[in-house]
């Protein structure tokens, strides 16, 4: 069997060019001209004697904060070894980090795998100090200049019974410690998240010792997102896409807040779906199964898991999104549809709190997002989610539990609306 699938057409070349992490050559990225010029510009001195200043890289995800920082510091990587410069990308991703400890830790692991030595600290059992100690040592005797790469940082929150987050204490103490000499390396901290008020969650302390650079990324449209696949295209065989796959798959990821990842992945996954049906060309028919395929099983993946309560949650959000015109949702109105959920189905009902909480936690899967948000002094303050995928998606996933099919579509919709009139 495996040797006939091997006889059959292979389409894709090149698989890397189809993953979104890949750290790609600067020709082929697109629609960030001013975002890699000032990054470049800021990193830059790392190439002489001196520390860069550290960075605040803010916007909605798929949008190149994660690709152009690796591509620059990749960049500096290569020059700094032909000048005998000990230079050191530690990045980690903060999303799976529960503690200010783990997220010390990691650091003081992927700076020892960079510098190809052993962290000599476990990684439980002792006090947080003594991983901060291990970290110094390992950049101060392996690096003459190294950049800390936090990606999803606002993801680190930490225990909740400390007053600030502790992403706020990270920033803190990385950036006193260059200041006070317990680093003789020269440090950078670039700071990378989808919540653009972040910052206004980092403590005053914190704030005057990080003092970053603001680098805002926008959405996509669906030109740069064409683009950017027409970059990649390479990653297939001479002549097998059709002229209208590239403009369609740029299109619904367009419809999605401009994600490059998900638009990459939808024209990964039409080249797979076609090469399974033995096709000797990707069409417009294998990007619209792809679209398809790539949200639901993206919801599926994520509603399989979750408990009732989040289901009830995330149904709230996403009816209320599913009936906006630019399918966003207050927090106050969710809570409400919530409420008319739990009590059609008599189900244990928690209080506004506990169900921000809740679709906070899934911004974890990346399913969501949100922001802060005021619509004058009479409003007060609420979060305003976004959907990374359709809501109508999501509603129909969600709608496969027997128990939340229960309560009748229309009758939702009904609710929605007459809460979205008492909105305004």
């Amino acid at each position: 069997m495996l040797l006939e699938f091997d006889e059959q057409n292979r389409l894709i070349r090149d698989r890397s060019l189809l993953d979104p992490t890949h750290v790609v050559e600067e020709d082929r990225i697109v629609g960030r001209d001013e975002q890699l010029q000032e990054v470049t510009k800021m990193l830059r001195v790392a190439l002489g004697d001196n520390r860069p200043p550290n960075l605040f890289l803010y916007g909605p995800s798929g949008t190149g904060k994660s690709l152009i920082t690796k591509a620059v510091c990749n960049n500096i990587n290569r020059i700094c070894e032909s000048r005998d410069i000990r230079f050191g990308t530690i990045e980690v991703n903060c999303q799976d980090l529960d503690t200010l400890g783990v997220a010390v830790y990691e650091l003081a692991s992927r700076a020892a795998d960079k510098a190809g030595v052993e962290v000599e600290v476990p990684k439980y059992g002792v006090a947080t100090k003594e991983k901060w100690d291990e970290l110094y040592r390992i950049i101060n005797e392996n690096f003459d200049s190294a950049v800390f790469v936090l990606d999803e940082l606002d993801m680190l929150v930490g225990r909740r019974d400390k007053k600030e987050p502790a992403f706020s204490r990270l920033l803190y103490q990385l950036s006193r410690a260059g200041a006070n000499d317990e680093l003789t390396a020269h440090i950078s901290v670039v700071a990378i998240s989808n919540d653009t008020k972040m910052m206004e969650s980092v403590g005053s302390r914190a704030l005057s010792s990080f003092t970053p650079e603001d680098v805002h990324f926008d959405d996509y449209d669906a030109n740069q997102l064409q683009a950017i696949l027409r970059r990649r295209k390479d990653a297939f065989f001479d002549d097998v896409i059709d002229e209208d796959v590239i403009p369609l798959a740029a299109a619904f990821a367009a419809q999605t807040h401009g994600d490059a990842r998900k638009a990459i992945d939808l024209i990964r996954v039409a080249g797979e779906l076609a090469e399974r049906e033995g096709d000797d060309r990707i069409c417009e028919e294998h990007v619209r199964e792809a679209q398809d395929k790539v949200e639901k099983n993206r919801v599926l993946e994520v509603v399989r898991g979750i408990s009732t309560q989040k289901k009830l949650c995330l149904y709230a959000t996403a009816a209320v999104a599913a009936e906006t015109a630019d399918g966003s949702a207050r927090s106050t109105t969710g809570y409400r549809v919530y409420q008319f959920l739990t009590d059609s189905l008599d189900t244990d009902q928690y209080h506004q709190e506990t169900y921000v909480n809740k679709m906070k936690e899934l911004t974890t899967y990346s399913l969501v997002e949100f922001e802060r948000r005021s619509h004058g002094p009479s409003s007060g303050m609420f979060l305003e989610f976004r959907f990374a995928e359709y809501p109508e998606t999501i509603l129909e996933t969600l709608r496969e539990d027997s128990r939340l099919d229960m309560v009748g579509h229309e009758e939702v919709k009904n609710v929605v609306r007459a809460q979205l009139r008492n909105q305004r």
